[in-house]
């Protein structure tokens, strides 16, 4: 991490983080987006997809807005979801994160978008 802060792009879509039985299949839904996160534990499978795409009756929470951080991070750097977090932990805003191989994504819910950017400008990243 650099002393001017990072570099956060928003994402055009709107999500939905949805919990599926554990043994279920991936369904085919979820796999079409741009998309697509998923986590399979023995507990559950969760996706994370744009919401467009969740059925109707699937168990989901809908409405999340994604903030990618640009560029590729190195697993050896420490504090960068820290630094984002505890700005929006600040500013009282709810946060979903899923990292990736390259980088990090962190989701907040729509209605709480302008507050996010706000609060993470005030921190010194650069969110566009």
């Amino acid at each position: 991490m650099n002393d001017q802060g990072l570099s956060l792009a928003i994402l055009s879509d709107l999500f939905a983080v949805c919990k599926l039985r554990a043994g279920e299949n991936i369904p085919s839904w979820s796999l079409s987006g741009s998309f697509c996160s998923l986590t399979r534990t023995p507990d559950e499978l969760s996706i994370v997809c744009s919401q467009e795409l969740v059925p109707a009756g699937v168990q989901a929470v809908r409405g999340w807005r994604s903030l990618k951080l640009e560029g590729k991070l190195d697993f050896t750097l420490v504090g960068i979801l820290s630094s984002l977090t505890s700005s929006l932990a600040h500013a009282g805003i709810v946060v979903f994160v899923i990292s990736t191989y390259d980088t990090d994504y962190v989701f907040v819910k729509e209605g709480d978008l302008d507050r996010a950017v706000a609060a993470l400008r005030n921190a010194g990243h650069d969110v566009r």
